[in-house]
């Protein structure tokens, strides 16, 4: 079994003091168990902002037994797919990151809605490498994922 891995849940190890860092460590801890971790080129990139020099970014990846595995075409073309579906049904609505449901925001002074774009294009490149690299994705994102990737199979701390 291969699971990719999300940024999100390795920042939590990273990131001092933070709130998800115990349930994002059993896990990674279950599925390393049970099989290979990958990140793509995006959650290298992400987790470089962690680390002075990327030696000690590789030496991490080696210590934790994460393996980079670049994207594919294929890959690629899943991510952009995903993101054009996903433009064209965001309209001006936010969506929970937890569940995906959409949420309308107004302004408090005057009452208009405000409008904007939650996810970037690194995210779908997360899913996109998940769907053809992995089995599954390990991300605390499991709305966002299991809305643009319906046929990616989600893993959540927790």
């Amino acid at each position: 079994m291969i699971t990719a891995l999300d940024t999100n849940v390795l920042l939590d190890l990273l990131i001092p003091d933070s709130r998800h860092a115990d349930a994002s460590q059993r896990a990674l801890d279950a599925v390393l168990a049970e099989g290979a971790l990958v990140i793509g080129e995006v959650v290298y990139a992400e987790l470089a902002s962690q680390f002075p020099t990327a030696d000690e970014l590789n030496r991490f990846l080696d210590e934790t037994h994460i393996r980079l595995d670049p994207s594919p075409p294929e890959a690629l073309w899943q991510a952009a797919q995903a993101w054009h579906r996903y433009l064209a049904r965001q309209g001006r609505a936010f969506r929970c990151p937890k569940c995906g449901r959409q949420v309308t925001v107004a302004c408090s002074g005057c009452g208009e809605r405000i409008s904007g774009r939650q996810h970037i294009l690194s995210d779908f490149l997360v899913g996109g490498h998940a769907l053809t690299q992995a089995d599954r994705l390990l991300t605390r994102d499991r709305g966002f994922y299991g809305s643009c990737f319906p046929k990616l199979v989600i893993v959540a701390p927790g």
